[in-house]
């Protein structure tokens, strides 16, 4: 009985055609003191059990997504003068960091109900549900965030950037930035053909605090007065060391 059951689940559920092998040049990045910034070069291959299908071309897309959180986005308007808050609506989560690499153009490598499904292209990452009755353009607030965070580099679109070589080898590198939130970076790999996705593969890369920079953190969250005087002791040292050597320079 458990036979046939088995059978029926191999005709049911067949082995994708193509698949992902996955392989990334470091899988943890340590933020220490002097970290500034890092590149991930993520490389694989495709495993088929059959031959490279006719039509279209394989395309690929990675995709790297930070740990999300919740962000209050405001709007500005100067008023006699002053720039004041008029309005903000709350996202409900947004990616600290975002990423995409493609092997061709976005819209020609995936279609908008499969980005739809997977949620891979720039605005689909980030999730906003609902605005404040009074707001009626809820979406530029969303626009707002991808315009901020897409100038310092924290959300990038890296079309054409990936090298597909025979339909079955493939690379691409990304640079993460130094501003970067602790957590797992979710990694993902699509393969489409004709705008739809054949197959995916998931890993992540841990990104940590080390060393100092970790001492520092861990201070400031479990012990913050020790952590407030320390950090009072440092400036009024460094104020009386720049006052001192500048007695000794004025004579």
């Amino acid at each position: 009985m458990l036979r046939w059951f088995i059978v029926f689940l191999m005709f049911a559920f067949p082995a994708a055609a193509e698949e992902v092998v996955l392989g990334l040049s470091k899988d943890e990045v340590a933020i220490t003191t002097s970290f500034n910034g890092s590149d991930i070069l993520i490389f694989g291959a495709v495993k088929r059990d059959k031959p490279i299908p006719d039509g279209d071309p394989l395309e690929v897309i990675v995709t790297i997504s930070g740990p999300s959180e919740p962000v209050t986005v405001r709007r500005k308007e100067k008023r006699l003068g002053i720039w004041v808050n008029i309005d903000s609506v709350e996202i409900d989560r947004a990616p600290s960091f975002y990423a995409v690499a493609t092997s061709a153009p976005l819209r020609d490598v995936l279609n908008d109900v499969e980005d739809l499904r997977y949620k891979i292209s720039v605005p689909r990452a980030i999730r906003s549900v609902g605005a404040p009755m009074g707001i009626k353009d809820a979406a530029a607030f969303t626009q707002a965030i991808i315009r901020i965070r897409t100038n310092s580099d924290t959300y990038q679109l890296l079309e054409n950037q990936v090298t597909v070589d025979a339909q079955t080898l493939f690379q691409t590198s990304v640079q993460l930035p130094a501003a970067l939130t602790e957590g797992d970076y979710i990694t993902r790999i699509f393969l489409t053909r004709s705008g739809k996705v054949v197959s995916s593969y998931e890993t992540s890369i841990d990104v940590r605090k080390v060393g100092l920079e970790r001492w520092l953190f861990t201070m400031s969250r479990e012990n913050a007065m020790l952590y407030g005087l320390m950090s009072l002791a440092i400036a009024i040292a460094a104020g009386w060391g720049a006052s001192a050597i500048f007695r000794i320079f004025r004579f």
